[in-house]
């Protein structure tokens, strides 16, 4: 144990029984299995999940949603958005229709109209798509709602000509104009800037394992940005901060920026590369995680960028691999597929650390730390590194930039997270197990700034 090196920090713990507002999930419908609106409903109320977005306007979706308190995003497709765009009136018989009877009983916050519209190559729907949204917009200022629900359109990344490094995100001049134009709509009306960015696709690309860590938000040597010096661990923020750079590029700073989609699917076809239920559960209760830590990322720091994680439920109708099937937080019996540390109530864990049955560990004195017995190997502590970083922990001063970040390796972070969730788990010796992995100690393992949270701190 004395070969490893241990750190902490003083932080801001957000409580597994508080939502977080810039949490949201993806509940999409292209399944014949799926439990009831009602039922889903419920499930999001038993978890830190504050917001969710639909793909269309279901009207009993809508209203399975009336005072639980849930954000709710809303769609149009991409075959309305003509009609939209042309007849004023159309607009304004959508907003009465999908809008007015629900609202605000059901929290609507946001309008998509669309979805990746700029990257179907459509040059008539493109240029409709400004028009749609400004006839919502209006519709919306007419029924005395638009200054409490927005209205936006979701992107992919492919309107990036250039991402790396993220200080040269740039927009593809081909549609420059017309995304200025739609950034000036965002700005003027106060409507984020929606994008769908998957490191799971950037890995799929660059198949290597370091490749694998930073998109996994595991430990790895990180990435420095040429023109910003800045060093980056983790795809996501990367992805992030070069729609950031490409939007300041424009001269509208102003713009914030949602992430509508990001996830990882936990199953796929053999040749599919990167698809995994230990990926999955890596990606989405780590970026839960950073999410908490409200470090934000390098060029947007102090708060966390609204996101929505792909997805609610697998959609056993969708056309392609499996990979596609297999976004799934929850099962159509509203079980957890993985634990990605959502729930409210599961402050207790139940997979990784488990009550021994044989050889509990000493019970804790004055002080204690827990810290993993000699000899754990990196992958059994990169799993507890995943599992407590899940679990409602603020995991922030290990993410770049933070107090304890250095040293980057398995070992140093996970020490870290499995004491801070044994300090903020009851302090009991099973919350010092972590499948008989860990033990207590006596020693402080403080050192220089960092300065490891101990039982008899307050």
């Amino acid at each position: 144990m004395a070969s490893l090196l241990y750190f902490l920090f003083l932080f801001t713990f957000a409580p597994l029984s508080e939502s977080q507002s810039y949490i949201g999930v993806n509940y999409g419908q292209v399944g014949d299995n799926l439990p009831s609106p009602e039922a889903t409903a419920k499930l999001l109320q038993s978890t830190a999940i504050e917001k969710v977005r639909l793909y269309g306007s279901d009207p009993g979706v809508i209203k399975a949603f009336a005072n639980t308190g849930i954000g709710i995003m809303i769609g149009i497709s991409n075959s309305d958005i003509p009609g939209m765009a042309s007849d004023p009136d159309l607009a304004k018989n959508w907003i009465d229709n999908n809008v007015v009877p629900f609202y605000p009983a059901s929290k609507i916050i946001l309008i998509n109209v669309g979805n990746e519209v700029l990257s179907y190559n459509d040059p008539n729907m493109m240029k409709q798509l400004l028009p749609a949204m400004q006839n919502l917009q209006n519709a919306l200022d007419a029924a005395d709602l638009g200054g409490k629900i927005k209205v936006s359109t979701v992107h992919s990344m492919a309107v990036l000509t250039q991402s790396d490094p993220p200080s040269s995100g740039r927009f593809d001049p081909t549609i420059g104009d017309l995304l200025k134009e739609l950034l000036g709509f965002n700005n003027a009306t106060g409507s984020p800037f929606a994008i769908n960015p998957y490191p799971y696709f950037a890995y799929r690309s660059d198949p290597r394992p370091e490749t694998l860590a930073f998109c996994l938000f595991r430990p790895n040597s990180g990435r420095v940005d040429s023109g910003s010096k800045i060093k980056y661990t983790n795809m996501f923020d990367a992805q992030v901060d070069a729609i950031r750079s490409a939007i300041d590029a424009m001269g509208l700073k102003g713009v914030e920026i949602v992430v509508a989609e990001t996830g990882w699917p936990y199953k796929g076809d053999k040749a599919e590369v990167g698809p995994s239920l230990e990926n999955a559960k890596a990606y989405n209760g780590n970026l839960i995680a950073h999410l908490r830590s409200r470090v934000g990322t390098p060029l947007m720091p102090g708060k966390s960028v609204e996101t929505y994680l792909f997805a609610l439920y697998d959609e056993d109708q969708k056309p392609g691999p499996t990979s596609e099937r297999s976004f799934g937080l929850f099962r159509p019996d509203l079980s957890m597929i993985y634990d990605a540390g959502l729930s409210k109530t599961s402050q207790a864990p139940s997979t990784t650390i488990k009550t021994p049955a044989v050889s509990p560990a000493p019970e804790p004195k004055n002080d204690s730390w827990c810290v993993p017995k000699a000899g754990v190997s990196d992958a059994q502590l990169q799993e507890n590194l995943d599992y407590a970083c899940g679990h409602g922990i603020d995991c922030g001063p290990i993410q770049p930039g933070g107090a304890c970040f250095e040293p980057s390796n398995v070992a140093s972070h996970a020490t870290y997270a499995m004491n801070l969730l044994y300090q903020k788990s009851g302090r009991n010796p099973w919350n010092c197990d972590f499948s008989q992995t860990a033990t207590l100690t006596s020693t402080n393992p403080s050192y220089d700034k960092c300065t490891y949270l101990g039982s008899g701190s307050t």
